[in-house]
């Protein structure tokens, strides 16, 4: 067969790699503890559920919905803006429901860049951040976001050194997959500096609800102006526990918010309405098990950090979301991610998604994911250190 023109831009999926040796593993019986992919272990709240149970047996709600979602839950969203941000959002012109936020990104890169067209993302960064991009046909450039890298003098370095001018930047923050965290004044800086450069900007806003220590995640359209130049996308996947629900949303810029729904209105009729229905139940219904999410998070959080301290690995704690991004130690760092995590499956037991496959910048790292309950990440720290003792001999 001929070679697909967008499938060959895409690499191969580098987690999967360590997914298959995990299956491999498992299949001989052996016990993997999985901290690979950032998909929550936990029920979804009940009353959620009971929203959806009741909206299924109403046949109104067995037919095609809306693409850019129905107004009830539009509404909620700018609700939950007004209450959570202080940011007015109409729920017309300012909203559109998405299938997940992966689903809205992907189809906003599509809506808005062409062949050509200079997308600046941070190195390293969540995936579709990047391969939306390139399957839109755009020039992705990536964006060093390292530590002791000042981001924002490599933000203007790139813009002086591109050619024709950078049209869009993605952002996300609390960001996966380093963990790193940003003020309010980051952003009025990158609204001034989008505007300055007649850039779009897209902020993922997906983990402002997991986040520790007293630290509160801003929201970019908090910046007066910010809606001039660039949207903000929010997931409920992970705040209130409904990743297999496929429920986002983008907010801000009218002309963007009406490209995405446009384009949408071609792809899909929007999610199986009984969704969003009790879409609406969780951002205006009780928020307790919001905050019980996050305190599960921070206490795993901390039992990873003091267990895999004790096995010999020594990672930075973090400030936001559900992962934890682990510096490979120094004496197995020429080995890079893929390899490293390689080794974790076979002589630790355990799963981890390899640095590199959030881009070049991430391949000194790793990435684990924060679905395991404590008793099995002690478990999975006896098996860094019994892997760590193993492989120490033979430097």
């Amino acid at each position: 067969m001929e070679d697909f023109h967008r499938i060959k831009r895409l690499p191969p999926y580098v987690f999967n790699i360590v997914g298959e040796l995990k299956l491999e593993a498992r299949r001989k019986g052996e016990d993997i503890i999985d901290l690979g992919m950032g998909n929550p272990d936990q029920a979804t709240p009940p009353h959620i559920v009971e929203k959806l149970a009741e909206a299924i047996h109403n046949p109104k709600n067995h037919r095609y919905s809306a693409s850019k979602g129905i107004y009830k839950l539009r509404l909620a969203i700018a609700d939950w803006y007004r209450r959570r941000f202080n940011v007015e959002i109409d729920p017309e012109k300012e909203a559109v429901v998405t299938i997940g936020s992966k689903e809205g990104i992907g189809h906003l890169a599509l809506a808005i860049v062409g062949p050509g067209d200079v997308v600046f993302v941070p190195n390293p960064t969540y995936p579709i951040h990047a391969y939306s991009v390139i399957i839109a046909g755009g020039d992705l450039r990536s964006i060093p976001l390292l530590p002791g890298v000042d981001f924002f003098a490599e933000l203007e370095k790139a813009t002086k050194e591109v050619w024709p001018r950078p049209k869009l930047l993605i952002i996300n923050f609390p960001h996966n997959p380093t963990t790193e965290v940003v003020s309010k004044e980051f952003f009025v800086k990158i609204v001034d500096f989008a505007r300055e450069n007649g850039m779009m900007v897209i902020h993922d806003l997906a983990y402002a609800d997991i986040v520790f220590d007293g630290y509160r995640a801003p929201s970019f359209l908090e910046v007066p102006g910010a809606k001039d130049v660039g949207v903000e996308f929010f997931t409920l996947s992970k705040s209130y526990n409904m990743p297999g629900w496929r429920v986002g949303f983008a907010v801000g810029n009218p002309r963007l918010i009406a490209a995405l729904t446009r384009i949408k209105s071609y792809l899909d009729y929007g999610m199986f309405q009984p969704i969003q229905i009790a879409s609406i139940i969780a951002l205006n219904g009780p928020q307790d098990c919001v905050a019980e999410i996050c305190e599960m998070y921070r206490v795993r959080r901390d039992v990873l950090i003091e267990s895999f301290s004790k096995a010999g690995w020594q990672i930075e704690k973090p400030r936001a979301t559900m992962f934890v991004w682990a510096r490979i130690p120094e004496e197995m760092r020429s080995m890079g991610s893929v390899e490293f995590s390689k080794f974790l499956v076979r002589e630790a037991k355990i799963a981890v998604s390899p640095g590199i496959g959030f881009g070049e910048y991430g391949n000194d790292y790793v990435r684990l994911a924060l679905v395991e309950n404590e008793q099995r990440i002690r478990q999975a720290a006896k098996g860094v250190k019994k892997a760590f003792e193993s492989w120490m001999p033979k430097v």
